[in-house]
Formats: C-alpha cells, sequence, structure tokens
C-alpha cells in the first residue's frame, strides 16, 4: 500500500491532509511548529521530526507552505525534501509561488532522481475543509496521474496544465482578479455605506444580478458583522499581488488595475492587517 507525506499544516494544509487521512491514506505529517502535527497524529498520522525523513519514507509527498521563501527552504534547505528524495519518488508542490521558484524546486527534485509536480489551489479554508478545491498541476504527467486520487479527495476539479510554471501562472493569475475584486467590493461597500445605502441592500443588488458570486455573499456577510478572522491571510494576497505584477513585467503586460489593488494591500500590511483575512482591505479603504 502506498505511503504519503503531508509537509505545512497551516490553515490550509491541516485540513487537506486530514481529509486524506479520513480518506484511509497512511499519512507521514511535518511542520515547523511541530505542535501542529498532533491534531493530525489523534487522526491517525505519522509525525516526523523533518521534512527530509517525510520524503524519505513516502512514495508521494505534498507540501502547502506559505510563500517562495517557505518553499525553496523546506524543499533546498538542510533536513529538507532533497536530503530525503530518492529514485521515482515523488514530490507535489500545493504552495502559491512564482514560476522560477517552481522551476528551481523542481530541477533539483529531478536532479535527485525524483518526479516532480506543482500544484498550487484556487480555494480558501472552507473549500480546503470541504475537499472543494480547486487544483491546478503542471509538470510529470506521470506523478499527476498517481496523485490524481488524492486530488480528488481534497479537490472538486483538477486541471493538467502541461510544463512546470504554467499551473503557476495560473494561481497567480486567479489570485490577481480575485484581489482586484476584493478591493473593488471593498470601495463600494464604504461608498455605498458613505451615501447611506446600507450594506445588506448592496449584497441584495448584486446577488440579483450579472456579479452574483459566492466571494461577494460571503466575504459581504463578514465584513457586515466586522468578522475578518483569516481563511486566506491578507499578507498572501498582497504577496500574490506582487508575484503577479513581477510576471506581467516579465511578459511586458501592463497591469494598471492590478497594480492599484497591490497598493491598496500593501498599505493594509503596513497598517498591521496581515494576519487577519484578505477581506480586512476593507479597513483600509474606509475612512
Amino acid at each position: 500500500m502506498a505511503e504519503y507525506g503531508f509537509l505545512g499544516l497551516g490553515i490550509m494544509g491541516a485540513p487537506m491532509a486530514a481529509n486524506l487521512i479520513r480518506a484511509g491514506h497512511g499519512l507521514t505529517v511535518w511542520n515547523r511548529t511541530a505542535e501542529k502535527c498532533d491534531a493530525l497524529v489523534q487522526l491517525g498520522a505519522k509525525k516526523a521530526g523533518t521534512a527530509s525523513e517525510v520524503v524519505a519514507s513516502s512514495d508521494i509527498t505534498f507540501a502547502m507552505l506559505a510563500d517562495p521563501a517557505a518553499a525553496e527552504r523546506v524543499a533546498l534547505g538542510p533536513d529538507g525534501v532533497i536530503e530525503g528524495m530518492g529514485e521515482g519518488r515523488g514530490y507535489v508542490d500545493m504552495s502559491t509561488v512564482d514560476e522560477a521558484t517552481s522551476r528551481d524546486i523542481s530541477d533539483a527534485v529531478v536532479g535527485a532522481g525524483g518526479r516532480f509536480l506543482e500544484a498550487p489551489v484556487s480555494g480558501t479554508k472552507k473549500p480546503a475543509e470541504d475537499g472543494n478545491l480547486i487544483i491546478l498541476t503542471a509538470g510529470d504527467e506521470g506523478l499527476y496521474n498517481d496523485a490524481a486520487a488524492l486530488f480528488d479527495v481534497m479537490g472538486k476539479k483538477r486541471l493538467f496544465l502541461g510544463e512546470v510554471g504554467q499551473a503557476a501562472r495560473m494561481k497567480l493569475v486567479v489570485n490577481m482578479i480575485m484581489g482586484g475584486m476584493m478591493a473593488s467590493f471593498c470601495e463600494g461597500l464604504a461608498l455605498g455605506s458613505k451615501a447611506g445605502l446600507g450594506s445588506e441592500n448592496i449584497l441584495d443588488v448584486l446577488a440579483s444580478g450579472a456579479l452574483d458570486n459566492p466571494m461577494f455573499a460571503i466575504k459581504g456577510a463578514l465584513i457586515g458583522k466586522g468578522e475578518f478572522s483569516p481563511a486566506f491571510p491578507l499578507k498572501h494576497m498582497q504577496k500574490d499581488l506582487r508575484l503577479a505584477e513581477e510576471l506581467g513585467d516579465i511578459l511586458c503586460q501592463s497591469l494598471p488595475s492590478a497594480e492599484a489593488a497591490g497598493t491598496v494591500f500593501t498599505r493594509a500590511m503596513t497598517e498591521g492587517l496581515g494576519d487577519e483575512d484578505f477581506s480586512a482591505v476593507f479597513k483600509t479603504v474606509t475612512d
């Protein structure tokens, strides 16, 4: 029976790993803060002391890490993925990173005899808990096929997009659009409030027409309650907008709307909102 590993047990990684355990898959887990492994151990996971130990004991290892720096550190650093990599072992990095980082990790994994797949996800905490993520993959197609059953536990849709870098690009495009939508949405709520329209009426109108979407409905209700517990931390959205702008520079594509949204999210970071939900950008646009 195949053995699997999971690295990174934060807001997204913990529920994704839990779903794999509940589906009957043997799982070895690791997190930089070791205590975050305990709840999964209670579900039946094994706990490893290092990332390299997880990889060495697993046929396929999944990772969900915070940013490019964390992804590189866990993969390439001391006691990291490469130190545990063996011939034919698979490494699936589900973190949101830029394509250069993804390619660096891929080259190292393949150079150590392993197989690599980038697999960033579209979705936040609740879809992760419910197994309703959209999984965007690129890289080793054989590894994609081998991991398909596990992707189907973690997500409702999976796509294979070709060579390494393409899934990273797709994720940045998706999050760039989402970040721009959130900034505009929050400005609309702030403007409507000053105009005496009421957030409930604004949400009702949006839900009745072409702008109807789950993000506005869910986040609008929470903003109205002043609830900003992180389903997707604002600092990660700011990072993704920055990475999207960098991709635009590489491809000579102007992104004025994304740049404007990025400015708003960067301001929110300076105001100390990074660990709140990305909808907390509302606080920045409310004078």
